[in-house]
């Protein structure tokens, strides 16, 4: 049977799996070479649409780490006894299940062959005892280093003495291997030393990435790989595939310094890039400090809930042999933990905030019209806040409101839900029971040719009376494009992809959007070749018809496509900022989120650095917390134009004019493209206004 015949068979036995809703279009040339070969030899059916049975993708890593309480003063005792309180505590019943060591257990000696060796005065039996102590309470085990030379201990010692040659640079295979063998399944790479000299992070973690995989395939033990870079060098485009998790900011608290809510707020701010979390990879916004000396007990549950609705790795760094009932209440409370490990491992976005500081976050979680929301009120008094089933992609039926931290549920409502929120604190809620909002469509179609040549038009049987959208995907061999993917605003979706996997092992493919920076999704075992499931992103889509999605893969070893569900989340919107003379639009660079990054032109393609929220008090948000800012509160020419984090100054406040100018409340002069430049990186600044073409704009 050839594979023009096998799809149709296949598809009419799987018709009833079907979901549509409002949009059926085509795509085509089929990701396919060995695995669709081997379909047709093998008999095997493959899916046909999005069907409702989502695959669970690994969680975020739950656990203790040693840093925020002991620094690097550290031994087997003191591990040990950390142990035992983890265990007696209850914390391995809450889903926790990992010992972290950091840094401290090793002051950068080794024997002549270049392997680490170990002070069995504080680590009697060495590092596999106290990895096999560990493991015998039935956890995992992690352990430590950098990617430089020289580790952290070198350049900022901790109670103990400065320890020079304590990274595994010009040793990364033999460390990886070295820890896999004592018994660790978990190490997280420090940045001290490569940040000192100088080294290019994406390169650098994947050369360790490669030895941790090859220390894997040694030993059998998956050793998970942490990045911790700080986010520096943007780890968030590149870290998938890469890592599990990823840093996405400095340290949390810095070695003896106490908690503060700013600094939580802060590494939870620069954490949001839903594109790049998905199917099992991680933006790390670091430890939790939870139940350390000078958190309240509502601060710490507020830490709780933005690291849940985050899906962030929740790695307790409390002191456990002194933790209280109420620190431990908070960090086993079962329902916090299963917003956090939610099966379909999606991030929380910002989805309102009415007004300054009064922000709403919502979570799409796994199975049909659930949602995690956090209210979180910035401000110095209390606050009546209400999160809209509409900003949450459901439409206005009943659903239910339940209060995470009361565990009780507060009612049924049909639009929305408002509730008092004190100053400076959080309200949790899951909002379940509502009807999802009209979704779109997209099925895959073999081509003629097998390998990548012109498409076939997909049927619109069974459209439910939906729209037919033109256009015909193509693409080269193990490629599969998804063109004319319309959405009705620029902004965040969800897509869930439709795929079979019969293999014991997840698989991998790379995805781009537009001209958006590309990720690798990873896509775990259906169960069978003909049993279909879906994993689901998000991406960041432009307003119109114009996107394309393209799955690729330079392997034969991937996963059998076949449709994809793009599901609106109204809150995330934003518009694009498109400049009339260059027909390119307002962009931060590479997806930088530090402040004074300089806005510049770029091509136009929708993704999160291009979608701009123009608030009710006049500023044009990106990234969710940064605002587009005149450099420095400037008023002359020339003035930079830069994104900074939102304080509600004139500097940051933008008339959008009806002539198509955009002109800054502080200064009143036009946003301008330098010496009326065109060209991709043309940096933005203020200029006075003079009509010209360069100063036009449009919002879309």
């Amino acid at each position: 049977m050839s594979l023009q015949q096998f799809v149709p068979r296949a598809r009419r036995l799987c018709r009833a799996v079907l979901v549509r809703t409002a949009v059926l279009a085509t795509a085509a040339g089929a990701l396919v070479g060995l695995q669709h070969q081997q379909a047709t030899e093998l008999g095997r059916a493959e899916s046909v649409a999005v069907t409702s049975r989502q695959i669970a993708v690994p969680s975020a890593p739950m656990g203790w780490a040693s840093w925020n309480t002991f620094a690097a003063k550290i031994d087997y005792n003191v591990i040990k006894s950390q142990v035992d309180a983890f265990v007696a505590a209850g914390m391995p019943e809450a889903g926790y299940e990992y010992i972290n060591l950091d840094e401290g257990w090793w002051q950068g000696t080794r024997d002549s062959q270049g392997n680490i060796t170990i002070d069995e005065a504080e680590w009697p039996g060495g590092m596999k005892a106290i990895a096999d102590y560990i493991h015998s309470k039935g956890l995992k085990a992690g352990i430590y280093t950098d990617a430089g030379k020289d580790g952290c201990g070198y350049y900022f010692p901790t109670g103990r003495p400065a320890a020079p040659g304590s990274g595994s640079e010009g040793h990364y295979e033999q460390d990886m291997l070295q820890f896999s063998k004592w018994g660790f399944d978990y190490v997280k790479v420090d940045w001290c030393g490569g940040d000192v000299e100088g080294l290019d992070a994406k390169s650098t973690y994947q050369a360790i990435s490669d030895a941790a995989a090859k220390a894997t395939a040694t030993t059998g033990r998956e050793l998970k790989l942490s990045i911790c870079n700080w986010g520096k060098q943007n780890p968030w485009n590149w870290g998938a595939g890469m890592a599990a998790l990823w840093r996405t900011n400095t340290d949390i608290i810095f070695h003896g310094n106490s908690p503060s809510w700013n600094s939580m707020l802060t590494n939870f701010d620069t954490n949001v890039h839903p594109s790049a979390q998905h199917t099992g990879y991680y933006n790390d916004p670091d430890m939790l400090m939870v139940g350390l000396d000078g958190f309240t007990a509502a601060q710490n549950r507020s830490h709780m809930n933005l690291w849940a609705v985050s899906g962030a790795p929740l790695l307790a760094g409390n002191n456990l042999t002194t933790m209280s009932t109420q620190t431990r209440d908070i960090l086993t409370n079962p329902e916090v933990i299963a917003v956090d490990q939610d099966p379909r491992g999606l991030q929380g976005v910002k989805v309102a905030e009415d007004a300054g500081g009064l922000q709403v976050y919502g979570k799409v979680l796994s199975g049909t019209g659930k949602r995690a929301v956090v209210l979180l009120n910035r401000t110095g008094s209390a606050q009546n806040m209400t999160v809209r089933w509409s900003d949450l992609g459901l439409t206005n039926a009943s659903a239910t409101v339940r209060n995470l931290w009361t565990r009780s549920n507060v009612g049924s409502f049909g639009t929305s839900y408002t509730v008092n929120v004190p100053a400076r604190d959080s309200v949790m809620l899951t909002v379940t029971g509502g009807t999802e909002a009209a979704s779109s469509t997209y099925e895959a179609e073999a081509g003629a040719n097998t390998k990548g040549g012109s498409a076939v038009n997909a049927s619109c049987a069974n459209c439910s009376g939906g729209t037919k959208v033109g256009g015909v995907g193509n693409g080269s061999a193990n490629t599969l494009r998804f063109n004319n993917v319309t959405v009705g605003a620029t902004g965040t979706k969800v897509v869930d992809i439709a795929y079979t996997n019969g293999s014991d092992a997840a698989r991998t493919a790379v995805l781009k959007v537009n001209g958006q920076q590309a990720t690798t999704v990873s896509f775990p075992p259906t169960g069978s070749w003909t049993t279909p499931g879906t994993v689901s992103v998000e991406v960041s889509l432009a307003k119109g018809s114009s996107n394309t999605l393209t799955f690729s893969n330079s392997s034969a070893w991937t996963p059998d496509f076949d449709a994809i569900e793009v599901r609106p989340l109204p809150g995330a919107n934003g518009a694009r900022v498109v400049g009339q003379q260059s027909n390119r639009c307002l962009d931060i660079n590479n997806n930088t989120i530090t402040n004074g990054t300089d806005a510049q032109l770029w091509d136009c393609h929708g993704g999160e650095n291009q979608s701009w929220n123009n608030t009710s008090r006049k500023e044009l948000v990106v990234y969710g917390n940064k605002c587009l800012d005149a450099y420095n509160r400037g008023t002359t020419n020339g003035t930079r134009v830069v994104i900074w984090d939102c304080n509600g100054q004139t500097n940051q406040q933008w008339n959008v004019n009806a002539d198509g100018t955009i002109t800054n409340v502080n200064g009143g002069l036009c946003l301008d493209s330098t010496s009326a430049g065109t060209a991709n990186g043309t940096k933005l600044v203020l200029w006075t206004c003079n009509g010209g073409n360069n100063q036009k704009w449009t919002l879309s």
